[in-house]
């Protein structure tokens, strides 16, 4: 077995004194919540008559309350938003039984509230070694619906925070989705939707995955745009399931072109699980995202921030018993300035969070992340990716 080597680092936000100017900081960083599921069996309702953006659009409900709920059809077509408009139907999700009392998990309300709170221990000490807060905007994978997001922002380590959600179901087939939190004190949303990723199997059948998640807003006053991921898996082989994340590349780079073809100045950041490396043809070919900023022009306008890191040794999980650094971020060139204080956010750092009680210390798997699940036994860990954050730093002039 391999090692898995992890440089630990801690990142955060705030404001501080450096030769006599005052920074403002801001941490921009993501979590794999490793399967955060409710213990209620559910399943997906789309109203079609209610607006795309509207959380009841697409939600999750739990199985017994189908009956009271008005359907249209049986649906048997393409699970697509606009293909559903005016509809009212039911999408039934593999792992509806998986994460309950009643199955091999024996997931509980007891294990579930463990659950939350690891992953919000987590979320709250990014950063908080420099500025005693936490985190501004947090990209959250493999959370089950909106209702446990909900219950993670209250979370006591982050409900002083007032968190705001920003959350989509897919229509990935397991009901595993993706979102964001933010701090409704410093990131204002102005705009928020899903980009399919439509990819398909080899009898030409569609498969369902996550979308990519776009976020815009103003950040401290400053226009950003986020675009959260999680790309399909090397399920089948890395070389066999590469066009699907080559699919998902594409989407991605067709959405930052597009925001930046809308507005320039507006600042990038595309984050998650690549299910990929740096150096993989789906992150370094079709997304074009370049590994030094001396490579940085109009044509290649991105900039991976894990290029470097994966390249000193730095992984954030295993797959197969390999060491890989699938969870990474990658920015667009106006957040890169050579100079260390900009009046605008600039990147100041951006690592990976491996602190001693994120990695299994001991048995087969020591080194690697102390995750939440052992099969079908739950561990009590946190997750079996570490997290990844960017910290952005400006001058800061009081208005005062």
């Amino acid at each position: 077995m391999k090692k898995l080597y992890i440089l630990v680092f801690v990142f955060c936000f705030g404001f501080i004194f450096s030769q006599q100017k005052q920074v403002q900081r801001a941490a921009v960083g993501f979590l794999n919540v490793e399967n955060l599921w409710d213990i209620v069996p559910s399943a997906d309702y789309i109203d079609g008559t209610k607006d795309v953006h509207n959380p009841a659009f697409h939600r999750s409900v739990p199985l017994d309350s189908l009956k009271n709920l008005e359907t249209t059809e049986d649906y048997k077509g393409e699970w697509s938003d606009s293909l559903l408009i005016g509809k009212k139907v039911i999408r039934h999700q593999i792992l509806a039984d998986d994460f309950t009392e009643n199955s091999p998990k024996n997931w509980n309300k007891e294990k579930y509230n463990q659950k939350l709170f690891n992953e919000a221990k987590v979320i709250s000490e990014l950063g908080r070694q420099y500025t005693n807060d936490n985190p501004v905007i947090v990209g959250l994978i493999e959370v089950e619906n909106r209702q446990v997001i909900q219950d993670l922002i209250a979370q006591p380590a982050l409900a002083k925070s007032n968190y705001g959600i920003v959350h989509y179901n897919s229509y990935d087939a397991r009901g595993i989705d993706i979102a964001i939190i933010y701090q409704k004190s410093r990131f204002k949303v102005t705009d928020s939707y899903m980009k399919d990723i439509k990819v398909y199997n080899e009898e030409g059948k569609r498969s369902y995955t996550r979308g990519v998640l776009v976020v815009k807003g103003l950040l401290d006053g400053e226009k950003v745009g986020i675009f959260m991921n999680h790309w399909p898996s090397r399920s089948g082989g890395e070389a066999q399931s590469l066009p699907r994340r080559a699919a998902a590349a594409k989407v991605l780079k067709g959405e930052m072109d597009k925001a930046r073809a809308e507005d320039p100045e507006r600042k990038l950041f595309a984050m998650g699980d690549f299910n990929d490396d740096p150096v993989s043809p789906s992150v370094k070919k079709f997304l074009g995202a370049v590994g030094d900023p001396s490579q940085l022009s109009e044509t290649s306008p991105y900039y991976n921030l894990m290029y470097k890191p994966f390249k000193a040794g730095v992984a954030s999980m295993a797959y197969r018993d390999a060491p890989n650094l699938f969870d990474q971020i990658i920015v667009s060139k106006n957040l890169y300035a050579p100079e260390k204080l900009t009046p605008t956010y600039s990147i100041y750092k951006a690592e990976v969070f491996a602190p001693s009680y994120l990695v299994n210390d001991s048995g087969q798997w020591k080194g690697y992340p102390l995750r939440s699940w052992d099969g079908d036994k739950f561990t009590g860990g946190y997750s079996d990716h570490f997290p990844a954050v960017s910290v952005i730093q400006r001058e800061f002039k009081s208005s005062k």
